[in-house]
C-alpha cells in the first residue's frame, strides 16, 4: 500500500524538486499543500503518514503547522525542509516534533540518508515511531488535571508568600507540557527579557518520580524584596543571595509539597545549588542543560502587585518520572 507523502511549501519549483528526491524504491501517494492552513486541512483528514515542510510560508507558517501537529496530536512524521539553516530555527523545529531537518536545496543522499536513519519507508517502522511520538505527549485531559493539581500547589505557594510580605501575589495559569532539551533551553530564554538575573536550582526525589525547581529572579526584584523583608543596609551580592535563598525555600519548597499532598507522594528535597547571579538566564543553565533530555516542565510566574517584583520558577520532571505522573493522575480520574 503507497505511503500517504504531503510537501508543503509555498514554491511550485521547491514543491517538485522535493518529489523528484524521493526514491525510486519507496511507493509512494504524493500530494501537495502550498501553506500551512491547507496541509493541516488535509492531515486533519488522516490522509497523511509524511509530511515535507517548509518554513516560511504564507497563511500559516511552517512553525505553527508544527505546533498545530503538536496541539491535535496529529499522527503524523514530519521532516522541515527550509533555507532558514540558523541553529536556532533548527533547535525550534526539533523541540516542535520535527522528525528532522534537511536545508534547501535538498539532497537526494540525505533525503535518502533520514529516511533510511528513522525507518520511514517501512510502514512496521513508520507505525511504531509514529506511535511513540504520540506517547511522548500529554493527551489534553491529563494535561488539564496536571495544570489543576499545579494551580492548587501554587496557590499554596502564593499564600506563604503573600501573609510573608503582606502582599497580594498574582498567580498566573501554569503553563504544563512535555518538552525536549532544545525546547526547555528557549523557554528559559525566554524568561530574559534582556534583564540580569539570579537563580537557584533543587533537585527533588520520591516513589518513581525526580526532577530539578529552578527559581529565576529578576534582579531588579530584590530592591523590592529587600524592603518588604525589612533588611537594612546595601544589597550586597552576599544579602542578595541570602534573599534568593528565601524565596527559593518558600516557593520550591511549598509547592512540592502541594503536588506531593495531592498525588499522594513524599517528596525529599536536596540542597539548593546557586546557578549564578546577576547573569543571563541561558548563562545560567548552560552548565545543566545536559543533564536533561525529554521531560515534563511546569512553568509557574510569580507577580506581586504594586511591586517590581516577579520570578520564575520552573518545575522539570525526568523522562523515567512521566509513566509514574500519568499513573499517578490516572488514578486520580478513576471513578
Amino acid at each position: 500500500m503507497p505511503t500517504p507523502v504531503l510537501i508543503c511549501d509555498d514554491s511550485n519549483l521547491a514543491r517538485k524538486q522535493i518529489a523528484r528526491c524521493l526514491p525510486n524504491d519507496w511507493d509512494v501517494d504524493v500530494s501537495f499543500a502550498e501553506n500551512g492552513a491547507q496541509a493541516i486541512d488535509v492531515i486533519s483528514m488522516g490522509q497523511v503518514d509524511v509530511l515535507f515542510l517548509d518554513l516560511n510560508m504564507p497563511v500559516m507558517d511552517g512553525y505553527e503547522v508544527l505546533e498545530a501537529i503538536q496541539q491535535r496530536e496529529l499522527p503524523t512524521l514530519t521532516i522541515v525542509v527550509s533555507g532558514d539553516i540558523q541553529p536556532a530555527a533548527h533547535d525550534r523545529v526539533m523541540s516542535l516534533g520535527a522528525l528532522d531537518f534537511i536545508r534547501k536545496p535538498i539532497d537526494r543522499d540525505k533525503l535518502a540518508e533520514i529516511l533510511d536513519k528513522y525507518g520511514v519507508k517501512s510502514d512496521q517502522k513508520r507505525a511504531a515511531l509514529k506511535a511513540a511520538k504520540i506517547e511522548d505527549t500529554l493527551d489534553s485531559t491529563l494535561r488539564d488535571v496536571f495544570q489543576e493539581i499545579t494551580n492548587v500547589a501554587m496557590g499554596q505557594a502564593g499564600d506563604l508568600l503573600a501573609r510573608l510580605l503582606n502582599v497580594f501575589v498574582k498567580l498566573p495559569i501554569p503553563n504544563v507540557n512535555v518538552m525536549e532539551v532544545s525546547e526547555l533551553h528557549m523557554a528559559l530564554q525566554s524568561i530574559e527579557h534582556n534583564t540580569a538575573t539570579s537563580g537557584v536550582c533543587q533537585g527533588f526525589i520520591g516513589s518513581g518520580v525526580s526532577g530539578e525547581a529552578l527559581l529565576i529572579l529578576n534582579d531588579s526584584s530584590f530592591k523590592d524584596i529587600a524592603s518588604l523583608l525589612n533588611y537594612q543596609g546595601d544589597l550586597s551580592d552576599d544579602i542578595q543571595l541570602e534573599l534568593l535563598m528565601d524565596v527559593g525555600n518558600i516557593l520550591i519548597g511549598a509547592i512540592l509539597k502541594g503536588l506531593a499532598t495531592q498525588l499522594d507522594m513524599h517528596f525529599s528535597q536536596g540542597h539548593p545549588v546557586v546557578l549564578g547571579q546577576h547573569a543571563n538566564v541561558s548563562d545560567l543553565i548552560t552548565t545543566n542543560v545536559g543533564n536533561w533530555k525529554r521531560t515534563l516542565t511546569i512553568e509557574v510566574s510569580y507577580g506581586i502587585e504594586n511591586y517590581d517584583i516577579t520570578c520564575d520558577l520552573l518545575l522539570v520532571f525526568t523522562e523515567e518520572s512521566i509513566k509514574t505522573l500519568k499513573n499517578k493522575v490516572n488514578y486520580l480520574l478513576e471513578d
